[in-house]
């Protein structure tokens, strides 16, 4: 199945749900993480497709403006993943093998910035490892 324009930003941002579920695991989302998310955007995110929001902006964009807003409202780690769970069982042809795999690289490289990986950032990742399996 071809992905489409709207397919796609919802994929972008349901990755923000998710990178936000893992920043928030211990409670609290650190400037570290916050600031790693926007360096792996730019780095990696930016240049893996052609596909635009309807503002014509690289749709990567929308991890990090739905992280962002996620930040000023009180949604918890586990609302956040069950909404990206949900998309990806609705889409798993929008979840190519480069996507899973930076999904992964890019959630460890999150939960890593903050002095190390604690106990609620694992299971997310354990979590979202065999989600992607």
């Amino acid at each position: 199945m071809e992905n489409t324009a709207k397919t796609m930003n919802g994929l972008y941002e349901n990755l923000g749900k998710l990178f936000y579920a893992v920043a928030i695991s211990d409670g609290t989302v650190h400037n570290n993480e916050w600031e790693k998310v926007k360096e792996l955007v730019k780095q990696d995110w930016l240049y893996l497709d052609d596909f635009t929001d309807r503002y014509g902006t690289d749709a990567a964009n929308q991890i990090e403006i739905v992280f962002d807003v996620l930040m000023e409202t009180t949604k918890s780690s586990k609302e956040c993943f069950d909404a990206f769970k949900d998309f990806y069982k609705l889409h798993p042809h929008a979840f190519s093998e480069q996507i899973k795999t930076l999904t992964k690289k890019t959630a460890k490289a999150i939960a890593s910035s903050f002095s190390g990986n604690n106990k609620s950032e694992l299971i997310m990742l354990a979590k979202i490892d065999l989600l992607l399996d």
